[in-house]
């Protein structure tokens, strides 16, 4: 690692800077790349060279990055077949029937993505493009959209008692307890910080309060009335992250297919996911020894990247066979399809490599530990929740990783939050309050960061999933994650380092984000200008 101080800072400032300013995205991430290998290296010739034979091979070289892209691809290639044959317009049909406006398109995309919870990628693509057909036909912008996909992924994922992200907190939960020699349930523990999840919990709110209300505001309010008012779900000159057909007729321009033939696959996915996740890990963990393991310890040991796999090519498979077997498609028109849903995918694959070579120059330049280490002396017991929530998410934005900021952050914050309290000599009660609360904000926070920046693979993955404009998405959801964040840390992580209880800070943040919700949001249909 190198010890760059400020300078480790300027590959994600300028990346981030100049996507937002430019909406270049591809461009901003690989000067971001570039400049942080030119700090590495003193050159920026050499920087170039290193750019693309480390930093760009090294990101498509690691396993599980190998796996999000042959997923996306996949996948991407199944939405293809079922939109190319008419399958997705069936489904589209068979939504209509039952889903009532925009109101009721935009609580069923809510609701699937609460639903699907045991992962973050297939909840994203799943949700997003399984509903961004009648989105588009009920005049829903894809910023909003993509929005609803984005805030129903990692904040349910990391709250759910069951995923893939459980597995990885509650080791990393574990890890740290095992160092400070403390005896108890790592699953247990991260149970009881689950109340404390201000940010996700908020956010998950916000999701149903707001097409229930029927009121947007900021730039998502004009995105909305945009799309409402002219019909254009894309801002006039967006470059959507993927953008395939999503219409078909069948081979003969046939009516839409019945609905279970796109609806078969998609429950594929997500059964093979499920079923895949428990036998994986159980299998796992009887090879280790454990003869009886406990739902925690199964999904600790699963692979859910070799599941996923599993689950896009069961899918994708299922899908060609529906297609062939009901005559609506010849196998070589199926296949036709696949290849281009997976050619759609191209631009967003293309992004994630250059967000994960950002991410491995920041950690070659010790980016995150920087961080840390500049906020650690202002540390203190009553503080700890709220500051290690805002270190927590300044990382993992400026990183694009809430993975990485909680393996950083966990072995530094736990020990803290178990020993600092005590140290101050705060009431017993107090201190647990606090304990757990610092705890559960580097898990919150590091979903904040990452759902808020630019170069996160699940914001990317949004944007890709809905065929939004990436810098649009981030641009229009940044506004709600912020409300979100500032009633968290003014309702939650402040007073719960004064003792005050979660059970009675979190309806507080709830009860003031309607509130506030009340008095900033606009009827998109009320005529006004935003």
């Amino acid at each position: 690692m190198n010890d760059a101080g400020w300078l480790s800072l300027l590959p994600p400032v300028l990346a981030i800077g100049l996507a937002l300013v430019t909406r270049q995205v591809l461009l901003s991430l690989l000067l971001g790349v570039w400049a942080g290998a030119w700090v590495l290296t003193g050159s920026p010739a050499t920087a170039f060279l290193r750019t693309g034979d480390q930093f760009l091979v090294g990101a498509l070289a690691d396993r599980s990055h190998a796996s999000i892209v042959l997923f996306s691809t996949i996948l991407g290639g199944m939405v293809g077949v079922l939109s190319r044959s008419g399958a997705t317009e069936g489904i589209v049909h068979w939504l209509g029937r039952r889903v009532r406006g925009r109101r009721g398109a935009q609580v069923a995309t809510a609701a699937m993505g609460t639903v699907i919870f045991f992962d973050d990628y297939a909840n994203t693509l799943l949700v997003g493009s399984t509903m961004r057909p009648l989105t588009d036909r009920l005049r829903i912008s894809r910023e909003k959209l993509a929005w609803l996909v984005d805030s129903t992924a990692a904040p349910v994922t990391t709250v759910a008692f069951i995923s893939t992200w459980v597995g990885f907190e509650v080791g990393l939960v574990q890890e740290a307890m095992t160092r400070l020699g403390q005896e108890g349930e790592a699953y247990t523990f991260f149970l009881r910080t689950i109340p404390y999840s201000y940010y996700p919990l908020l956010t998950i709110l916000l999701i149903y309060l707001v097409p229930l209300t029927g009121r947007d505001w900021g730039p998502m309010l004009r995105a909305e009335r945009r799309a409402l008012r002219t019909g254009q779900v894309l801002r006039p000159g967006a470059r959507p992250a993927s953008d395939q057909p999503l219409q078909g007729g069948g081979p003969d321009g046939a009516a839409p297919a019945h609905p279970l033939l796109a609806g078969l696959p998609i429950l594929a996915v997500l059964l093979v996911t499920a079923l895949g996740l428990y036998v994986d890990g159980h299998a796992k963990a009887v090879a280790g020894g454990n003869a009886t393991p406990t739902l925690r310890e199964v999904l600790n040991q699963a692979d859910s990247f070799s599941v996923l796999m599993w689950a896009a090519l069961g899918g994708a498979a299922l899908a060609v066979g529906l297609q062939v077997g009901s005559r609506r498609q010849t196998l070589s028109q199926a296949l036709d399809g696949f290849v281009e849903g997976a050619k759609s995918m191209l631009i967003a694959v293309c992004i994630l490599v250059l967000a994960w070579s950002l991410s491995a120059v920041c950690d070659k330049l010790g980016t995150a530990t920087f961080l840390v280490d500049a906020c650690r002396d202002v540390l203190s017991a009553r503080m700890l929740p709220l500051l290690t929530f805002l270190i927590a998410a300044a990382v993992s934005f400026a990183t694009g990783t809430s993975w990485g900021t909680m393996a950083i952050l966990m072995p530094l914050v736990y020990p803290l939050g178990a020993q600092l309290p005590v140290a101050a000599g705060l009431a017993p009660d107090v201190a647990l309050h606090v304990h757990l609360a610092a705890v559960s904000a580097v898990l919150a926070g590091s979903v904040f960061g990452d759902h808020c920046s630019p170069v996160s693979d699940t914001t990317i993955m949004s944007s890709l999933a809905t065929g939004s404009d990436h810098v649009d998405h981030v641009r229009t959801q940044l506004p709600y994650a912020l409300l979100v964040a500032a009633i968290s840390v003014v309702c939650g992580y402040l007073p719960v380092g004064l003792g005050l209880s979660p059970w009675l800070s979190l309806p507080l943040g709830a009860a003031v984000l309607v509130a506030v919700w009340r008095v900033l949001g606009r009827r998109v249909d009320d005529g006004s200008a935003p």
